[in-house]
């Protein structure tokens, strides 16, 4: 039974997602913070911009 769960987890079909961070000056304090977030491969370059 855990062979046929595996198997299915391993097809195509799901989509590629990614981990990015992004360092964001605070307006308030001047220091760096970071901002995190999982999102689908096809939209990283316009988290950046």
């Amino acid at each position: 039974m855990a062979k046929k769960t595996v198997a299915t987890l391993q097809t195509g079909a799901s989509k590629k997602m990614t981990k990015v961070i992004k360092m964001v000056k605070s307006p308030k304090t001047g220091a760096y913070i970071f901002e995190e977030k999982v999102m689908n491969a096809d939209e990283v370059d316009s988290f950046f911009k």
